[in-house]
């Protein structure tokens, strides 16, 4: 059977005209086209199963557009190896096939412009997409990132993953996307959602809305260590920040997210986060496997590694937050393989498993608070 003869000549009188992108509301079996003039709405009349008739109707879409009603696999078979879509051309006639799996691969694009993401926003508004598209710079920068960050912030209390909520805190903080006020709203937020704070750490580490004070001992640390600093020693560089207010506001905000991660995503995404911000004093050493051996590479490191024996050698009698430093940044998701990979516990039970690994890091971070 075919289309009812009412929504064939709907359907091909659309397809005549300059269409943008085209999205199919399977719940209420219309078909949705945006044009430049606007919005044009085809109600469908199925003389079949509903699925079978949305079939037909891709399949006509798909001739029109493609030349064949092979649809998106068709597509695929266009495509370079690399299974992305790179001409804005290309990404465009995806968005006229009517679907979901289409708008993905678009969303997914690295190359993709401002103005084929508000098409794809249009043609599927999901958050997930949302964050697909804030992940690419071009469209941050434009006002279609602007109303998608509008959306996500509107849509997160709704969230119930922790990896879908600190990549929407993450990804809307990033400069130009959300205003003070925003930024108070979820920093408050966060005291509830230990996942708010892992977004914080990976979108501005070095700007928290934490209102922290430099540790008692910066001004002597910074004095003793001026000459490392001035040669560009990393550690050294790095020691100074952590003591000032900046770094004494990170460590804290690390600790709260410790004690409040939820899953094995928000976990990872923690001490990948810890990790990064401490790099610059990483030594040459190979990957510990879990915090202990962290913490014992780093007692050997800090006699080995030159950057780190120069700021021990300044400061001897603070080794201990010399190989502070040093355990945090051999912190990353590699010093929980040997916890994932037989639990998958989640929540409270979770974090008093997981104390073993999460325990040297907090004391390390307390050394360098108290």
């Amino acid at each position: 059977m075919d289309l009812s003869p009412e929504d064939s000549l709907r359907l091909n009188v659309l397809l005549k005209q300059e269409l943008q992108a085209l999205r199919i509301d399977e719940s209420k079996m219309r078909v949705h086209a945006l044009t430049p003039k606007g919005e044009a709405t085809v109600p469908l009349h199925p003389t079949m199963r509903d699925d079978l008739y949305l079939k037909k109707v891709r399949e006509l879409i798909s001739t029109q557009v493609l030349g064949s009603p092979g649809g998106y696999p068709v597509y695929i078979k266009r495509w370079t190896r690399s299974g992305q879509a790179r001409e804005d051309e290309s990404l465009r006639s995806l968005l006229l096939l009517g679907e979901p799996e289409a708008v993905v691969a678009v969303v997914h694009s690295p190359d993709l412009s401002p103005e084929v993401a508000r098409l794809a926003w249009w043609a599927m508004p999901e958050a997930d997409n949302a964050r697909r598209l804030l992940e690419k710079p071009q469209v941050v920068a434009s006002a279609v990132g602007r109303e998608l960050a509008r959306h996500l912030i509107e849509y997160l209390p709704f969230e119930t993953e922790p990896r879908a909520m600190q990549d929407t805190v993450r990804l809307v903080l990033q400069p130009g996307l959300a205003d003070e006020a925003v930024r108070a709203d979820l920093w408050k937020r966060a005291g509830r959602k230990g996942a708010y704070y892992v977004g914080f750490l990976q979108a501005c580490p070095d700007d928290l809305p934490e209102a922290g004070a430099p540790h008692a001992g910066a001004t002597s640390a910074r004095a003793a260590l001026a000459a490392l600093v001035e040669e560009g020693n990393p550690a050294a560089t790095l020691l100074c920040k952590v003591l000032d207010a900046g770094g004494q506001a990170f460590l804290k905000t690390a600790e709260a997210a410790m004690g409040k991660v939820a899953n094995q995503d928000a976990t990872v995404a923690l001490f990948n986060a810890i990790g990064s911000w401490f790099a610059a004093a990483r030594p040459a050493l190979p990957q510990p496997r879990d915090s202990e051996a962290a913490l014992a590479a780093a007692r050997e490191a800090v006699d080995t590694d030159p950057a780190l024996h120069a700021v021990l050698q300044a400061l001897p009698e603070q080794r201990d937050r010399v190989v502070a430093l040093a355990t945090l940044s051999l912190t990353d998701e590699n010093l929980l393989d040997t916890f994932f990979a037989y639990s998958d516990a989640v929540g409270p039970l979770m974090r008093r498993k997981l104390a073993p690994w999460t325990g040297p890091l907090l004391a390390q971070m307390r050394l360098l608070r108290e």
